[in-house]
């Protein structure tokens, strides 16, 4: 009886809150990506060189850096809807904003406040996930979610490339358009946002009596057991070893994916690809494949109940990639080492992801996740920056790629030094046994 209840209850919470995860950051990706597609022309248009361009680009990511943390705290306090549709709809505003760019520093200053606009939104979901879903199912909830992105790159591709086209309509230029055309359905998703979401199990309308009940009974006595190994405070949290070595960890594979995402297609027109479109077909080779991984790799982490050894061989798949790539630049062999790469990189997501609700919980969660991944995200600063003035100093990508695979091998080391996190949530059954029986 038990058992029908937890899987029904747990088939509609998935079906409720997956579909629209998916969808919200399916449009942040895009939203991510669209940048990296729009310098083929937006370049030359505005006379930015390759270091110019990545260092304005990555100006996102200390706006994003900044705010991440307070924007947590705020969602913990005033609830997810509310929060992720305000964080929607203002990113969704300032992305179609881009279109005015007129220079490197227009663009610089539009992708800052742009950071700071959509800062949170990502921690929110992750930590919008630990309040409805038990810890065995961490790393599926987070490889599901996180389809959205390899999935928003590949599809992404294609629609902003074709986009491009759209050069001379209405005396905009190609980029303007895709970055009105892009932006601007994130306003209205962030509207409908506000009518989908519901903030807490307690409050779920699509849940029976039963269901409810064995949902907050379970999330109860698991964030019990967690706190009584050891109760972390907000501000603890920042300092907290562990914090710091995953901070660590995800600061060297997000720099890494992000310089070789925000590159890629350059790159791949570097190999000799004459037209945009095609740039934009080839470039859904390595994120299909990475869509691929990700989901694959989350299923198999929550099924061994396993994590630290599942994310260190992703890195280490990152890593190998990246060489590849670097070493055959120039050849389609550097296609098939970015798609290794990318394959790593997403395939990380759901074993990492799942590591700090496995000591974390409330603000200190809060806090930390978003702590986490404001300082991994500064790599979306360093890393597009550094593959531009490689590629400006050297004349190839070859020399970024070797970089950034020597930040993927740091995040592998720390993996395997030094993140052996225990899984306090796995102490809960019995006390969950124990509050059903109350």
């Amino acid at each position: 009886m038990l058992d029908a209840i937890q899987a029904s209850a747990m088939r509609k919470v998935y079906l409720r809150l997956l579909p629209i995860a998916v969808l919200t950051y399916f449009l942040c990706y895009v939203d991510r990506i669209n940048v990296g597609f729009a310098a083929l022309t937006m370049r030359g248009d505005l006379k930015m060189s390759a270091s110019d361009f990545g260092f304005a680009a990555g100006t996102f990511y200390w706006g994003y850096f900044l705010f991440e943390v307070p924007s947590n705290v705020i969602m913990e306090k005033v609830g997810a809807r509310l929060w992720i549709a305000r964080i929607m709809i203002t990113w969704g505003i300032l992305s179609a904003a881009t279109a005015l760019a007129t220079g490197s520093q227009s663009f610089a200053a539009i992708r800052f406040f742009l950071g700071l606009a959509e800062a949170g939104f990502f921690p929110g979901l992750i930590l919008y996930f630990t309040y409805w879903f038990p810890h065995h199912h961490h790393a599926r909830i987070m490889s599901g979610f996180l389809i959205g992105l390899p999935i928003a790159v590949a599809a992404g591709a294609p629609i902003s490339t074709a986009m491009l086209g759209l050069d001379g309509w209405l005396g905009l230029h190609g980029w303007q358009h895709m970055y009105l055309l892009e932006g601007l359905p994130t306003v209205v998703i962030g509207v409908l946002v506000l009518f989908v979401l519901t903030d807490r199990p307690e409050q779920a309308k699509f849940l029976n009596a039963e269901e409810k009940a064995w949902l907050v009974n379970t999330l109860a006595a698991e964030k019990q057991a967690k706190d009584a190994v050891h109760q972390i405070s907000m501000w603890q949290s920042f300092f907290n070893p562990k914090v710091m070595l995953l901070s660590l960890n995800y600061l060297g594979i997000v720099t890494a994916s992000l310089g070789m995402l925000i590159f890629i297609p350059q790159i791949i027109k570097s190999l000799g690809v004459t037209s945009n479109m095609t740039v934009g077909w080839l470039t859904m080779i390595p994120y299909l494949c990475a869509a691929v991984s990700l989901v694959v790799w989350g299923y198999i982490s929550d099924r061994m109940k396993e994590r630290r050894w599942n994310l260190f061989f992703a890195c280490v798949m990152s890593t190998v990639g990246l060489v590849i790539a670097g070493m055959t630049m120039g050849t389609w062999w550097a296609l098939f080492g970015m798609t290794v790469a990318a394959c790593g990189f997403y395939g990380s997501k759901g074993p990492f992801w799942a590591m700090p609700p496995m000591f974390l919980t409330g603000p200190a969660a809060a806090a930390a996740i978003a702590w986490i991944n404001s300082i991994g995200n500064l790599g979306g600063f360093f890393g597009p920056w550094y593959v531009g003035a490689m590629k400006d100093l050297t004349g190839s990508f070859s020399g970024g790629l070797y970089g950034l695979a020597v930040l993927g091998f740091v995040a592998a080391v720390v993996c395997a030094l030094f993140l052996n996190i225990r899984d306090n949530a796995q102490r809960t059954d019995l006390l969950a046994e124990g509050a059903q029986a109350d």
